[in-house]
């Protein structure tokens, strides 16, 4: 055995074998990973010795030789057994890229990841593993929903108990007790966020291959329920009838007609973002995208604005970033009212800035707080919520405005391709994707003129005619006969 660091001498041991062969078979092993590194290569040859002084001293199995060798020239520790979880710790905290991208990532490791199969070995982690795995998922998922059901229904049964008598404040008192042993409302990880998941864990596990590590990517080989994006449905009076009788929306995505549209900016007029909600309504920019649009990037004088800069939150933490995709920093044409909505938000913001003086933050920003600081994007769509809750239409997110004007402008028979555009979508598959639900009257008469473009001689809701056209001369009582196919002899046949 080659010394240790301190140069004092050891040795390997194990006895109790059976038979010499066997005996043989584990010194020939020892012999062979002692021989990986070179004669002059101390530093190598010192990990060695390490490793077997352990393995003697706990009565390990002797390690492979390949993965040995492997760790040994890629710098790996010999001894640790490197788990999955301190993988996964060890390549967020060298990964590099967009912020949110890594708070998923990070979100993924801290609540599906290292809970279920962070304590397996890395080079040990299988197929069955992960399908294990996602399976208590699912299963976890219907328990949430229990629980939320429950609490919801005592939620609503504290709401129901009048304040006043002994009897309803012990009541209250009682479902108070009862929601304070509940578990809270929590959201189930549906089929995107599995999704999501092993997309996160693949990700990880083909760096480890890179390094050597592994070399077999399991999460590759995982099928999961595919996470299929909502599509966007209209606010038509049969699906409002139906949400205020049960209180829940016919999709995730729910998109206001043009009058109910028009309805809700006539409601907010007066608000102090009104420019805000008109802008994104009608040219669909994204919140983070309308919070850090900039006076700069904005020349309402040829009616376009660049989209170049968007404001991310994170936590409590805002940051200014650029769009996530390369399709995101594009320029979007303004109509004429637009222009005088903004140019009439810009004089506004001239008052508020004369009014607060030298206290006045100046950010460059079009939509601002008072003091010309930074909008929180969550307090935009907190804003949003109550002022669409106080205008009693019936209920979208503020994501769900863009999608309204995305469906406005392929009503108004704009083409999916600057559609597409004026999103900013990476693909026209998203687009078209997305938005194949149109308003019913768009859909109507795309029907109408389906029908027009095929020509009848049999007037419209004549039945039981037999193709005869009703009060034609006798001689033109039926349409125009077709010419007859010629024979095809076999000889004919033959030939063609």
């Amino acid at each position: 055995m080659p010394p240790r660091a301190d140069d004092t001498r050891r040795t390997f041991r194990r006895s109790g074998y059976d038979s010499m062969a066997t005996a043989q078979a584990d010194l020939d092993k020892v012999r062979a990973l002692l021989g990986i590194p070179g004669k002059d290569d101390a530093e190598d040859r010192t990990r060695i010795g390490d490793l077997l002084e352990s393995v003697s001293a706990s009565k390990a199995p002797i390690p492979d030789y390949e993965e040995t060798k492997r760790k040994l020239y890629a710098g790996q520790s010999l001894i640790s057994k490197l788990t999955v979880g301190e993988w996964l710790d060890s390549w967020l905290a060298n990964k590099h890229g967009r912020p949110t991208a890594i708070a998923c990532n990070e979100n993924d490791i801290r609540l599906h990841l290292k809970p279920h199969i962070g304590h397996v070995p890395l080079n040990r982690l299988r197929v069955d593993h992960l399908v294990a795995m996602f399976n208590a998922i699912v299963e976890r998922n219907m328990e949430i929903e229990e629980n939320n059901t429950q609490r919801r229904a005592v939620v609503e049964a504290l709401a129901g108990t009048p304040w006043k008598g002994r009897d309803n404040r012990a009541r209250r008192k009682a479902l108070k007790e009862t929601l304070a042993q509940m578990p809270p409302f929590r959201r189930p990880a549906g089929a995107a966020t599995r999704q999501r998941t092993r997309a996160t864990l693949r990700a990880a596990l083909n760096d480890a291959i890179a390094q050597q590590l592994i070399t077999f990517n399991p999460a590759a080989s995982v099928k999961l329920d595919p996470g299929k994006r909502p599509k966007a449905l209209v606010w038509t009076a049969e699906r409002i009838e139906q949400w205020r009788r049960t209180g829940e929306k016919p999709s995730p995505v729910m998109v206001w007609t043009p009058e109910q549209t028009g309805q809700f900016l006539d409601f907010v007029a007066e608000d102090r973002l009104y420019a805000l909600w008109h802008l994104i309504a009608f040219r669909g920019l994204r919140r983070g995208e309308a919070c850090g649009q900039g006076w700069d990037d904005t020349d309402l004088d040829q009616a376009v604005l660049a989209v170049s800069k968007q404001l991310v939150q994170r936590g409590r933490e805002v940051y200014e970033d650029t769009p996530k995709t390369d399709s995101g920093a594009r320029t979007v044409a303004l109509d004429e009212d637009t222009v005088r909505v903004l140019k009439a938000h810009r004089k506004r913001q001239n008052r508020e800035r004369l009014e607060w003086g030298e206290a006045w933050v100046n950010t460059g920003r079009i939509f601002t707080r008072e003091n010309g600081e930074w909008l929180r994007p969550d307090a935009v769509t907190a804003r949003f919520e109550k002022l669409v809750a106080m205008s009693g239409l019936p209920p979208i997110r503020l994501h769900d405005l863009r999608h309204g004007a995305a469906t406005i402008a392929l009503a108004a028979g704009t083409e999916m391709k600057v559609v597409q555009e004026m999103l900013g979508h990476s693909s026209i598959t998203i687009t078209s994707d997305t938005y194949t639900s149109v308003l019913p009257q768009v859909a109507k008469d795309a029907a109408e003129a389906a029908a027009r473009l095929v020509p009848r001689a049999r007037r419209e809701g004549v039945r039981g005619t037999g193709g005869l056209t009703p009060g034609a001369p006798a001689g033109q009582r039926f349409g125009p006969v077709p010419a007859q196919p010629t024979p095809i002899t076999k000889k004919a046949q033959v030939s063609v």
